[in-house]
């Protein structure tokens, strides 16, 4: 059953929403990671939907950290990878130490700003992940905080990424997600990245009429699946 529960980062609680498939021994695991607005009933549901589909599959809260106000963007800006690393770091140990079931390989998808956070822990984390599913990240050429920007670090990937962009977003734009595509294949990296036209930022986003496309929509999410069924699965 889908819950939250509540684990410590750096001395501080932070909540997760978890959901896990019933009476499954073990199973591969996958992080989302959530969007602007948080860990709301879009990413309830994108968790609720792995389960079912056999994951243990967990969303930490990013915003733990910060008072509860501010807009939209106010929150985004004031994260910071190290403390982003940290608390996807703490997600992934939850999920390791679970014995019911017991997780096997894990992945990662994440959706607007969670996009670049899965890009982000791709480039940081290249031991950890077996996928990397980013949905309309944007800022990937830009560091939160101190330090290189995800992007610069692209060399250190080391597991296959699958990129779903809508043709008509502004961040990333079609020309940011060309340059990610051309440097992935420069280096060598493992990647399929989908374009959907008819669609801007946040094509999934049910909760979001002005912005959701039913048909592209459904189209990235079996494709997504079938990215993580290739890597994952296989660990069951």
């Amino acid at each position: 059953m889908a819950r939250w529960e509540t684990i410590t980062v750096d001395g501080q609680l932070m909540r997760v929403y978890l959901d896990a498939p019933a009476g499954a021994r073990r199973a591969p695991a996958v992080v989302v990671i959530q969007h602007g607005p948080g860990v709301d009933r879009f990413i309830h549901d994108r968790v609720e939907r792995l389960a079912a589909h056999g994951y243990v599959a967990a969303a930490p809260d990013l915003y733990h950290r910060q008072p509860p106000d501010g807009d939209m963007l106010t929150r985004i800006g004031r994260l910071h990878d190290p403390e982003v690393v940290a608390d996807v770091d703490a997600t992934v140990a939850h999920l390791r130490g679970r014995r019911e079931p017991e997780v096997a390989h894990v992945g990662i998808i994440g959706f607007c700003m969670g996009g670049r956070v899965t890009y982000l822990m791709a480039v940081s984390r290249p031991d950890t992940f077996r996928a990397a599913g980013v949905f309309y990240g944007g800022n990937i050429m830009k560091p939160w905080g101190e330090g290189p920007a995800p992007f610069d670090l692209s060399a250190k990937i080391a597991c296959p990424v699958a990129g779903f962009f809508g043709a008509e977003d502004a961040n990333p734009s079609p020309d940011d997600v060309r340059k990610i595509d051309a440097e992935l294949s420069r280096l060598g990296k493992p990647h399929e990245f989908h374009a959907y036209a008819g669609a801007g930022h946040a094509f999934l986003n049910f909760t979001n009429p002005a912005t959701y496309r039913e048909s592209q929509a459904a189209d990235a999410w079996d494709k997504a699946l079938a990215f993580l069924a290739r890597h994952l699965q296989g660990a069951r």
